[in-house]
């Protein structure tokens, strides 16, 4: 129904920059937003960075100021910019998309990528 493609991951020196980019595909009726999500090591899954359909965005504290996340709506692609990288930084990055689908009802859903790779080193 929704396929989220990823690119944009690699290994980069503290201090480096990457921009990843997520584009979805597939059928849905809208888009309510994206987001980027990370996984360390022995870590939970937490929120970096998310924008809305409206254009507002929020932030985890750690990346506040030396990420950030921006769509092309036209084309259902999510980037996130990110400098200053630091070795902390170092997980699998998810995109995520939280779309209306009409599968003979209309229903909110939620899909994931699969992940792509950025590590930081010092």
């Amino acid at each position: 129904q929704v396929q989220l493609v990823e690119s944009g991951g690699g290994l980069v020196q503290a201090g480096g920059s990457l921009r990843l980019s997520c584009a979805a595909s597939g059928r849905f009726l809208s888009m309510n937003g994206m987001g980027w999500y990370r996984q360390a090591p022995g870590k939970q899954r937490e929120l970096v960075a998310a924008i809305t359909n409206g254009g507002s965005t929020n932030y985890a504290d750690s990346v506040r100021g030396r990420f950030a996340i921006s769509r092309d709506s036209a084309k259902n692609t999510v980037f996130l910019q990110m400098n200053s990288l630091k070795p902390e930084d170092t997980a699998v990055y998810y995109c995520n998309a939280d779309v209306l689908v009409d599968i003979g009802l209309i229903q909110r859903r939620n899909y994931w990528g699969q992940g792509t790779q950025v590590t930081v080193s010092s």
